[in-house]
């Protein structure tokens, strides 16, 4: 493959799938897919990780199958298991076996999509290596999945500073390439509000509001982590259905929209629907670059 076609591969993915920018991520993962190398992307929560990745997949017209990392997700949930009516009526045999998402994604050289997968256990974690480096699993009572062509892992997990993720096991880092994956630009942003709320350009007042005040939670020395742009669009899809952009008015708007999106630092007091506010009075007065 050469130069000239994954930047055409880039455009088409783009244009298909509604891709806003994101050329060098999509370049990094057409790369990486190409080479069959599995991929961990990190990045914030949307950031749009899943996005690229299943339009990646859809564009290569290949088999996508999801999983969602967690504490309860065991080693049989990801393999597979034996149904015991089944296996008394039939033995150690397929027909007894349900496969799950790994087994399923390497008998149909699929694409295995973990999302989040510094949530998974340790034991379940353990699984994958030997089928990311030799492409094979050993199953007891069945024998040896090798995997079809095309299978591949691709990975996403949260900054480790947030809440609620494990570190990756070494081993299973090792085997993955790694694309870092941040918030983009505001005008990015910006067409990602608009496409996404359905607003136009007679309205781009709304979008460019929604989009500011949602950009200021992320830079707030009161908030750990500010929000995504799933609180842009809430909030531009509110706001273009109420009469008035007056600061009362966007204020409740944007408590009511990016509230449950926010997480404040340890130790502060405020409560978070002041701290809203005076982003969104900076915002309204054209004082957001205090938050940059």
């Amino acid at each position: 493959m050469t130069f000239v076609d994954i930047e055409q591969i880039i455009l088409d993915i783009q244009e298909k799938f509604g891709v806003v920018g994101r050329e060098r991520t999509l370049r990094k993962l057409i790369l990486g897919k190409t080479a069959g190398k599995h991929i961990i992307i990190e990045g914030p929560v949307g950031v749009g990780k899943t996005t690229l990745a299943h339009a990646v997949a859809a564009y290569f017209d290949q088999g996508f199958i999801r999983i969602d990392g967690d504490e309860r997700y065991t080693e049989s949930k990801l393999v597979g298991h034996f149904e015991p009516p089944l296996v008394v009526e039939k033995g150690w045999v397929w027909d007894a076996f349900v496969p799950g998402p790994l087994t399923l994604a390497m008998k149909n050289g699929s694409i295995l999509f973990i999302n989040e997968a510094n949530r998974l256990i340790e034991g379940t974690q353990n699984v994958l290596l030997p089928s990311m480096d030799e492409g094979i699993l050993i199953l007891p009572k069945l024998g040896v999945v090798n995997a079809k062509e095309g299978f591949l892992v691709v990975a996403t997990q949260n900054p480790e500073s947030y809440i609620g993720t494990t570190v990756l096991s070494e081993a299973l880092k090792d085997r993955f390439v790694w694309i870092k994956l941040d918030h983009q630009g505001f005008e990015e942003e910006l067409e990602i509000v608009k496409k996404k709320a359905q607003i136009g350009d007679e309205d781009n007042l709304i979008a460019e509001t929604a989009a500011k005040i949602t950009r200021a939670t992320r830079n707030h020395s009161d908030i750990r982590r500010g929000s995504s742009i799933r609180g842009a669009i809430d909030l531009a899809k509110i706001l273009s259905l109420v009469s008035s952009m007056n600061l009362e008015t966007v204020s409740e708007m944007a408590i009511m929209t990016l509230a449950t999106k926010i997480e404040l630092e340890d130790g502060v007091e405020r409560p978070i629907e002041d701290i809203i506010h005076e982003i969104v009075e900076a915002v309204l007065s054209g004082e957001e670059d205090r938050f940059l």
